[in-house]
């Protein structure tokens, strides 16, 4: 292919859009080797409050980089299809309810094909690693990276990374082609291995430069996008010709801004044989109580939509709605009344659940895992053995109690239909932002369309649970138990979302403000629906 020279930008911006100024980082930033692009944040400015938090471009710092015609023009697999590329203005709203006085608000660069490349497919070198805990869908994403780059681009030279972040500086690499990935999908876990921790940012870059890789495709949860970011950035400093990109994974979907994240369709649904067991369990017995910990070590995602997806659960405990056991109104006496109404019960608790309340009956200290994660107490077996406890003060009253922790069960297997077809949108939207020279971001879909989101975005603070949302209301509803809050704890946590939403618009965009709702009651089966 001949080589064409292109100006800096990748993208022209339209006339009427400019630059947004940006604070200077704070010194602090700026004093670390690769701090003075850890802050910087391409913003560009638009009619009507638009604003585009764009990714970084190779040409940010690479001016003079050729491109060349994107192969997938030529591709017989695309000759159906009616327009090959991705417009350039493209973009993604990130909200997209809106009033017709509001800004246009925050977007997201549009994932996929471009038509130009700023890599031919014989001089690219791919890396890819897994970090982090499993999730269903891993090696899905694994062979869809690998098959994409083979088929739509012609990329030959691919290698997987041992073992996670460790792996690149002290593991061989191990070759990966469309045929030793064939059958990879329909298996669960990773084949390339991970682990937590070991990031050593001069090593891993190190490596990338001793073995000429090119672009490096990072698949983790929020703290292995944290260190993908770290990585971009000393690849940046060091002025080096290579797409660092990660794919958000994480089977608890606390990932912010995105839509969800792969394997969280699979863990709801696998979810359900663990339910469906502890309700034939609970049914079956006098006074019998089934209790299902499920994932979600900050976020309740899973336990939440487990819930709804089965309507046999009775009472539903997560991370962002505190809970009392004792006294009126507390979760004992919620499940004698319910014993008494129904002869049996479910209740389903994330595994950050109720951690506040094991640890001051424990005396615990906190500790904390190779990822820097709060190592958790079993909720499922504290709060089992308080039930048991309550009701043996209660003789006349005999209760019968299973427990079922289903969790490595759930993140251990293959990924359904649905993450198969979502895996694979996701490695290729990510190839296509590469071979395209976006770097130093991560892929996902936000409002139901692929964009390219920078790192910056998505760690920055963790999705979780609105319990002064209408999602949480239904769950209420479904089960019919008490909220467990004052109407002044959620008076507070109303005013604590808003304020945090409206502190956000008015650093991107100056005047847009988020109103302010009223209160409603705090109660399962009054709440709006």
């Amino acid at each position: 292919m001949e080589a064409v020279g292109v100006a800096p930008a990748p993208v022209a911006a339209p006339e009427k859009k400019k630059l947004l100024d940006l604070k200077d980082p704070p010194a602090a930033a700026r004093a670390s080797p690769a701090g003075k692009w850890a802050m910087k944040k391409k913003l560009v400015g638009g009619d009507a409050g638009y604003v585009l938090e764009d990714v970084p471009h190779l040409t940010d710092y690479l001016p003079e980089l050729p491109t060349y015609p994107n192969p997938l023009q030529d591709n017989p697999a695309y000759s159906v299809v009616k327009q090959y590329f991705v417009n350039t203005d493209d973009t993604v709203p990130k909200k997209i309810v809106v009033h017709k006085t509001s800004a246009r608000g925050t977007h997201f660069r549009r994932a996929g094909p471009r038509q130009r490349v700023y890599f031919q497919p014989d001089e690219v070198n791919a890396a890819i690693v897994t970090c982090g805990g499993l999730c269903p869908g891993l090696n899905t994403v694994i062979r869809e990276l690998v098959c994409g780059l083979y088929d739509m681009y012609g990329v030959t030279s691919i290698v997987g990374i041992e073992g996670g972040y460790k792996g690149f500086y002290s593991k061989n690499t191990i070759p990966l082609t469309p045929k030793s990935v064939n059958d990879i999908h329909k298996r669960g876990g990773t084949v390339l291995g991970t682990s937590r921790g070991g990031h050593d940012t001069a090593k891993i870059v190190d490596c990338l430069q001793d073995r000429c890789i090119n672009q490096v495709y990072i698949i983790g949860g929020d703290g292995t996008q944290k260190g993908a970011s770290v990585i971009y950035e000393e690849v940046r400093r060091r002025g080096l010709k290579c797409s660092v990109v990660g794919i958000p994974k994480t089977i608890d979907n606390d990932i912010a801004v995105i839509d969800k994240s792969f394997g969280f369709d699979t863990a709801v649904e696998e979810a359900q044989r663990a339910i469906n067991a502890a309700h034939v369990e609970a049914e079956s017995a006098e006074n019998g109580i089934g209790v299902v910990k499920l994932m979600g070590r900050n976020s309740g995602f899973i336990a939440m939509y487990a819930t709804l997806a089965s309507r046999d659960v009775d009472c539903c405990l997560i991370p962002e709605s505190p809970f009392y056991l004792e006294g009126k109104g507390g979760l004992l006496e919620f499940i004698e009344r319910r014993l008494k109404d129904n002869g049996h019960m479910v209740i389903v608790v994330a595994e950050g659940a109720g951690q506040d309340l094991i640890a001051k009956s424990m005396n615990f200290v906190d500790t904390q895992d190779a990822s820097g994660n709060k190592l958790l107490l079993d909720v499922g077996l504290w709060l089992s053995q308080k039930i048991k406890d309550h009701f043996k003060k209660k003789p006349n009253f005999p209760i019968t109690l299973k427990y079922i922790d289903p969790t490595y069960m759930i993140r251990a297997v293959r990924s359904n239909a649905s993450d198969n077809v979502y895996c694979t949108l996701l490695a290729h939207s990510a190839l296509h932002g590469a071979m395209a020279g976006y770097t130093g971001f991560t892929v996902a879909p936000v409002n139901g369309r692929h964009a390219y989101i920078p790192f910056y975005r998505i760690t920055e603070k963790q999705n979780k649970v609105v319990i002064t949302d209408r999602m949480w209301a239904r769950v209420l509803c479904s089960t019919n138990q008490p909220c467990f809050l004052s109407h002044e704890d959620v008076e507070n946590m109303k005013h604590h979302d808003d304020d945090e939403h409206h502190l956000h618009n008015t650093q991107l965009l100056e005047g847009e403000s988020s109103p302010v709702k009223n209160s409603s009651k705090c109660n399962g089966s009054a709440a709006a629906v």
